[in-house]
C-alpha cells in the first residue's frame, strides 16, 4: 500500500512542477521576447536493490522509482515581431543571438529588445549588458541606423553622409537544449555547447530589424489545453491517496 502512496506522490509533485512551468508561460504572454517553456518528462528507472546484474544490484523485477520533468526555453521558436517605431528597439527576424558582455564577463546570449547609449557612450541593451561587439556611440553623433546586415551607422554634426561606427554580429547555438535561462530576457551558454559566429542573412542566420520587437511566442490555446491535462492529472493521482487511505482505514478495522 505504501508504493500506492509513493507514486501517488510522484504524480502529483511532478504536476505540480508542470503546472507552475505553464503559469510562467502564461503569465509571459506579453513579454518581449519570451521563450516559453517547453515540458519534457521522462521515466526514471529504479536502481535494483539486491543482487548482481550488469554491474548493478538486482532484485530480479523491474521498476519505476519516478518521474523526470526538465523544461526548456523554447528559443528556436520566433515570436512575432511588432512595430515600435523607435530607433533603440531591434529584434531579430530568423535564427541567431546576440552576445552580451554579462557582469562577471561571462558571455551571455540575446534575442533582442531596447538598446540605449551608456554615459561613457557604449551600446547596451536596457538593463545594462554591454553587446560584445563593443560598439561606441560618440557623444556627437545622432541618427543611429542598424542595417540588417548589422552594420552600425550614425551622423556626425556637419556631415550630411552616415559614417559606420561598428558592426553586430550574430551567434547560433549547436543545442539550444543546453542555454540557461537568465532574468531580463537574456540567456547563459552553459558548458558543452558550442558558439558559432556570422553576420546576419549568412550561415542560416537571420537578420537585424530595427524599430520593432519580437513579441513572447506563448500561444495561450496550447498553453490552457496543457494545462487542464495537467490539472486532470494532479486531481487523479489525488484520487489514488485518497482510495488508499480509505483501504488503510478497513485494513487497520481489521485488526481490531
Amino acid at each position: 500500500m505504501s508504493a500506492g502512496l509513493e507514486i501517488a506522490a510522484v504524480g502529483m509533485r511532478t504536476q505540480q512542477q508542470a503546472l507552475d512551468a505553464l503559469a510562467g508561460n502564461i503569465t509571459n504572454v506579453n513579454t518581449p521576447t519570451y521563450k516559453r517553456s517547453d515540458l519534457r518528462f521522462s521515466e526514471l528507472v529504479a536502481v535494483p536493490a539486491t543482487g548482481s546484474r550488469d554491474n548493478y544490484a538486482w532484485t530480479g523485477q523491474d521498476g519505476i522509482s519516478s518521474v523526470g520533468l526538465t523544461t526548456r526555453p523554447m528559443v528556436e521558436q520566433q515570436g512575432q515581431l511588432q512595430l515600435t517605431g523607435s530607433a533603440n528597439d531591434l529584434a531579430i527576424s530568423g535564427n541567431g543571438f546576440i552576445e552580451l558582455m554579462g557582469s562577471s564577463g561571462q558571455t551571455l546570449l540575446w534575442r533582442g529588445g531596447t538598446l540605449q547609449v551608456q554615459e561613457d557612450g557604449t551600446l547596451a541593451t536596457s538593463n545594462g549588458y554591454a553587446l560584445k561587439s563593443s560598439i561606441n556611440v560618440p557623444h556627437d553623433a545622432s541618427n543611429l541606423t542598424i542595417n540588417p546586415d548589422g552594420k552600425v551607422y550614425v551622423t556626425f554634426p556637419g556631415s550630411q553622409n552616415a559614417s559606420q561606427i561598428g558592426q553586430i554580429d550574430l551567434v547560433s547555438v549547436t543545442d539550444t537544449t543546453l542555454i540557461e535561462r537568465r532574468d531580463g530576457g537574456v540567456y547563459a551558454v552553459t558548458d558543452g555547447s558550442q558558439v558559432t559566429q556570422g553576420a546576419p542573412g549568412e550561415e542560416n542566420l537571420g537578420n537585424l530589424v530595427q524599430g520593432q520587437r519580437e513579441q513572447s511566442n506563448v500561444d495561450l490555446n496550447t498553453e490552457m489545453v496543457s494545462l487542464l491535462i495537467s490539472q486532470r492529472a494532479y486531481s487523479a493521482s489525488a484520487q489514488v491517496v485518497q482510495a488508499a487511505d480509505q483501504l488503510y482505514g478497513i485494513a487497520n478495522a481489521l485488526r481490531r
